[in-house]
């Protein structure tokens, strides 16, 4: 695989840390430690043609990697646990400013069997009871009901891949 350019990593960098800021997130200080994230996410952005959790195995499949698509589903939970999320890209404003050290972040993304075992469940318990079915955004959890998802959401940006059937 071919080198990235420092420039397409300076790049992604300085708009992640615009979108980061303008939805009240922080990247990582450490910003030599943050762009090797970002180079991460862009050699898997070439490898599977999405950005997967540099720190994450990725299957390649990307409707079986949706919630490891950076930001992941597991960046809001982690913040608000641990301060940090899984590969500490995003982290609180204590560690911004240096009042408090990121810790470790255990795994919380369960195994392929179990996650689609709580997507049957959820989506069998509720279908019925509505008249049009709720997308949620995997990213920031807005919710609508409609008989499509948007093509973009309207909260943050991701796209229409990122949603699914909530109810």
């Amino acid at each position: 695989m071919a080198e990235i350019p420092t420039t397409e990593i300076d790049n992604l960098y300085d708009r992640l840390n615009r979108e980061a800021e303008g939805g009240g997130y922080h990247l990582n200080p450490d910003v030599e430690f943050t762009k090797g994230l970002v180079r991460g996410l862009l050699t898997n952005e070439g490898r599977y043609g999405y950005w997967a959790c540099p720190c994450r195995r990725a299957s390649g499949v990307k409707a079986e990697d949706l919630d490891i698509i950076c930001p992941c589903d597991y960046r809001d939970p982690d913040l608000n646990e641990f301060g940090a999320c899984y590969c500490a890209l995003y982290v609180v404003d204590e560690i911004k400013q240096g009042k408090r050290a990121a810790q470790p972040v255990p795994e919380r993304r369960p195994p392929k069997e179990e996650r689609d075992k709580i997507k049957r469940q959820a989506l069998a318990e509720t279908a019925a009871r509505l008249s049009k079915p709720v997308w949620r955004c995997r990213v920031c959890g807005y919710l609508c009901a409609r008989d499509n998802p948007p093509e973009i959401c309207p909260i943050c940006k991701a796209h229409q891949d990122r949603f699914e059937k909530f109810m």
